[in-house]
Order: structure tokens, then C-alpha cells, then sequence
């Protein structure tokens, strides 16, 4: 059954009633699924293990297929022809959180041409794409190295550079900052930032609160298999007992934002990182003082 849903054209992809069961499992992954990603936004998905958040992107990209329920893109459900999945994972990009997963070339540079390649292009827009994602990615002096010697934060932002290669416009990423050192995952996201103010609309799922507190622009939570909360990171994490109720902690910004007097708080917008937490604190503390 081929529908229109007109009310989602400002959404990249929108599940309804989404079902899926792996097999041998007693509960679906999914239980009836329903939650829209908006169209050029950063998105955070939220939930514990087995919240359904890879099942999720499995769907979204035609590899999983709904048993009940629809994946909607562009208005009409997904079409499951492989022309038109060919279609879907141009537009559509998933990074695994294992980069061995999508790793498949001997290095940097031919992992990434060969998706290009296999796409069709010509060679000297494989040979520029190339060229810009690597360096947006730095990792172009790694280039030609053998990919069992890079790092873990090597391979995971080469795993990007050829899903980013592609120029999606949407970006999935499973767990992508999860085992990085802190320089690993500044470059990581530094190059997800250029692709954003690029226009590519980003997802990505995490346990890591404090970074979905500072990233994202909006936020999904899941819980076994269904949506729990959509919102905002200042609606979302407004939310303590809530969120609480399902095995969440606050990020540490926001609890500690929470534990302040209500008299330094009222009217103030929660700063997100920590940088204007301590400025706003500063500033706060001295009225309270004058």
C-alpha cells in the first residue's frame, strides 16, 4: 500500500507503528515504533542497550524491514525494489559503532573510492571527494596506510569518511564517540560539524548523556522498543524522575543546572556546555551578591 503523508515533508524519515522481532527473541525489538527525525537537525537517540536504537537504524536504511508498521521518507513508505534501496542508501548513510563492519579495502583512500566507485562516478569526482573528505576527517596523512594499523579513532572516522564520501542527506551513527580518546572524539565530531553546516541532517545514538546534552538539537529516547519522549535536550532532560523511571541519569550540566537555587535559575536558559556554564554561573552568583 503505497500513502502520502503530506505532514511529514519537514521529516526525513517518520516510523509508524514500527514492529520487528528478530528470531528466537521472546519481545520484538520494536513495539509499534512511532517517531519522526527532523529534517535538518542534530538528533540524539537515547536508551539502553536493547532499547531498539540499531534496530531502528536497520529499518531506516532498508537493511530490516518493518513485519508491521511503515518507515516513511519523502512523504510515501520505504519501497523494499532494489533500485530503489540503492536509491535510499545514497541518501541515507549508516556508520556501524564496530568500523571492521564497514571496513572492507586495504586502506583509508581505497575504502572510500571504492564506495564512490561502485556509485558510478567518474574518477576525478572520486579523486576530489576523496581528497576533501580525508582531510576534513584528517586523515590524510593516513591515507594509504594499512587499515589493521590504524587506531580505533582512525578507523572510525574512515568508516564516516566513506558514508560522508557519498554527501547523504541524512547521517546515521551508531555509537560513534563510544572507546574514542578525547582527541579521537573532538576530530570526529569536529568533521560531523562541517558536514552539518553543509546541510546533511545527522542522527546519532548514545549512552554518553553529557555528549547529548552538549550536541544535539533534539532528542529521541527509547525504551524497549518504543519511543518514551521526543523533545528538546532542555524539555527531555527537564524530565529527572522521568527519565529516572527508566534507568537514565541526567547529564552532569543539567543535574547540577537543577541542583541551584530556583531564585539564581528562574527565567535562565540552561547553558549546554561547560564553558557558559561557568560564565553564567559567574554572572549569576555576582547579581545574587549586588
Amino acid at each position: 500500500m503505497h500513502k502520502e503523508y503530506e505532514e511529514h515533508k519537514e521529516h526525513c524519515l517518520v516510523f509508524e507503528e514500527v514492529v520487528y522481532r528478530y528470531p528466537d527473541t521472546v519481545l520484538p525489538a520494536l513495539q509499534g515504533l512511532s517517531v519522526a527525525i527532523p529534517k535538518g537537525y542534530r538528533t540524539a537517540v537515547l536508551g539502553h542497550n536493547g532499547s531498539g536504537k540499531s534496530t531502528m537504524f536497520l529499518q531506516a536504511v532498508g537493511i530490516l524491514r518493518p513485519q508491521s508498521g511503515e518507515v516513511i521518507r519523502a512523504g510515501a513508505e520505504l519501497s523494499y525494489a532494489k533500485k530503489d534501496l540503492a536509491d535510499l542508501r545514497r541518501s541515507v548513510g549508516l556508520v556501524f559503532q564496530d568500523p571492521e563492519q564497514q571496513l572492507i579495502l586495504n586502506t583509508p583512500l581505497e575504502d572510500v573510492s571504492f564506495g564512490l566507485r561502485n556509485a558510478g562516478m567518474d574518477e576525478q569526482t572520486i579523486k576530489q571527494r576523496c581528497h576533501e573528505v580525508l582531510e576534513q576527517l584528517d586523515l590524510t596523512s593516513f591515507s594509504d596506510k594499512p587499515i589493521h594499523q590504524l587506531s580505533l579513532g582512525q578507523k572510525k572516522r574512515t568508516a564516516l569518511a566513506g558514508v560522508m564520501a557519498m554527501k547523504p542527506e541524512l547521517l546515521l551513527l551508531d555509537e560513534p564517540t563510544s572507546y574514542l580518546d578525547p582527541l579521537s572524539e573532538t576530530l570526529l565530531l569536529e568533521g560531523l560539524e562541517t558536514i552539518y553546516q553543509q546541510g546533511t541532517t545527522i542522527v546519532m545514538a548514545t549512552h554518553d548523556m553529557n555528549l547529548a546534552y552538549r550536541w544535539a538539537d533534539w532528542v529521541i529516547v527509547l525504551e524497549a522498543g518504543r519511543c518514551f519522549a521526543a523533545g528538546t535536550p532542555a524539555d527531555i532532560f527537564a524530565e529527572r524522575e522521568a527519565l529516572q523511571a527508566i534507568g537514565l541519569e541526567l547529564p552532569l550540566l543539567a543535574d547540577l543546572w537543577q541542583s541551584l537555587p530556583p531564585r539564581l535559575t528562574a527565567g535562565q536558559t540552561a547553558p549546554r556546555n561547560a564553558g557558559d556554564f561557568k560564565d553564567m554561573l559567574s554572572l549569576l552568583l555576582k547579581e545574587d551578591m549586588s
